[in-house]
């Protein structure tokens, strides 16, 4: 099985081109400039090219404070430029797997999410990537929205990172203590997907297999306290610590409100696909650790 994977150099890409090799996958990353999403011309030639037996649309304009201030730009991306990426997935009669974001919703609730509930995203970000997801299922019938939070991994920018190069600064960090999501592994995502992907293939006509569900990491946490798991996992093999001040999201203000509740609910791809990601604090030891080894935050 080959995927192709949008969004080349982000933490999913680089995660699917890790756990691929093992599970007898090629994975096939494209970025800009060879595709730009923002360019729909660009995105059926760089597609075709690399005969894909399913996309992974992973590129996006992630910078959820910066699309309040460029919103036309964050829609043309994450919303017409995923409905061009399912589109030439549908003139290559490839499935696609189009990733997405608790953003969608207003993170009003008191429980985690279902892929059912009524969508109402508050900030530009969360409307541009409604926009995606429903320009994907309009544009190619044969495709699987998988709904994420809280990504982190040994790539790129993530929280684990940051915390880690902040407690080689100082000693206190203060971190937001009433927002409560799911933090999950992009490695994890990566096994997902990749399970998602062969039963797409191997299940061409499964209607379950296809519409919109959550792939999360077990468990939730709030920020402050997947702080606190970053830090006891560092300090227990001698890496940097501090100490978590708790704070409101009041103390921490952003241009885009971030949902007070960001956790989803993963019963639905479960049942579908026989998936479940495993807890969020075990995949959390590994990638402190192999950070720290790596020297890498």
């Amino acid at each position: 099985m080959r995927i192709v994977v949008t969004g080349g150099q982000g933490q999913i890409a680089r995660s699917l081109r890790e756990r691929g090799g093992a599970a007898g996958v090629e994975v096939l990353p494209v970025a800009r400039p060879d595709i730009d999403l923002a360019r729909p011309e660009s995105i059926h030639t760089a597609l075709a090219a690399l005969a894909p037996g399913v996309i992974v649309n992973a590129a996006a304009f992630t910078a959820v404070d910066l699309a309040e201030s460029e919103s036309e730009r964050a829609l043309a991306i994450n919303g017409a430029g995923a409905g061009a990426v399912a589109l030439a997935a549908a003139n290559l009669k490839a499935p696609i797997i189009h990733l997405s974001t608790d953003y969608v919703f207003d993170g009003l609730l008191d429980r985690p999410y279902v892929e059912n509930d009524a969508a109402n995203p508050t900030t530009a970000y969360g409307r541009s990537k409604l926009a995606g997801e429903k320009a994907v299922a309009a544009a190619q019938p044969d495709h699987a929205v998988l709904r994420t939070a809280w990504v982190y991994s040994p790539f790129g920018k993530n929280f684990i990172r940051t915390m880690l190069s902040l407690a080689a600064q100082r000693a206190e960090v203060s971190v937001v203590a009433d927002q409560r999501g799911s933090p999950t592994s992009a490695l994890d995502m990566a096994d997902g997907i990749i399970a998602v992907a062969r039963q797409m293939i191997e299940r061409p006509k499964a209607s379950a297999l296809r519409g919109v569900f959550h792939l999360v990491g077990s468990g939730e946490a709030t920020w402050a306290e997947f702080a606190d798991a970053v830090f006891a996992e560092s300090r227990a093999v001698g890496g940097p610590s501090a100490r978590v001040i708790p704070i409101p999201s009041s103390a921490y203000p952003t241009p885009a409100q971030r949902p007070a509740n960001s956790r989803l609910n993963g019963d639905k791809i479960l049942a579908a696909y026989g998936v479940r990601l495993p807890a969020w604090r075990d995949s959390l030891r590994t990638c402190v650790r192999r950070l720290l080894a790596e020297g890498a935050f």
